[in-house]
């Protein structure tokens, strides 16, 4: 039972970088692997990173070296850091527990060309 609030979001320029966050709620924060995911309209939602426990990092082929998660325990946060953003990393970015099957509410990424 885990909450997350998503922030960060907004519009920017194709080239362009954003800093999301994911704060959580949970007691088992430290021990758990998180997920970013993004839905463009129209589309289905598609997994972009995920971080161990370890903090061992895995991403999705679009965005492999642009895109870099991380977190910080001491502070029950997931980040996503996007740089060199692209018109088709558009849409609203969320973010999960591994396998718990809920995201949060998600926040906005517009990249304009």
């Amino acid at each position: 039972q885990v909450q997350f609030v998503e922030s960060g979001g907004g519009l920017v320029q194709a080239g362009g970088s954003l800093r999301l966050s994911c704060a959580a709620a949970g007691s088992t924060f430290s021990s758990n692997a998180f997920a970013w995911f993004r839905q463009a309209p129209g589309k289905r939602r598609e997994w972009v990173a995920s971080i161990l426990s370890s903090s061992t990092t895995n991403y999705s082929s679009s965005v492999k070296g642009r895109f870099a998660i991380s977190r910080d325990n001491a502070k029950n946060t997931v980040y996503l850091q996007m740089n060199s953003l692209k018109p088709e990393d558009t849409g609203v970015y969320s973010c999960t527990r591994l396998g718990s099957g809920t995201w949060g509410q998600g926040t906005q990424v517009t990249v304009s060309s």
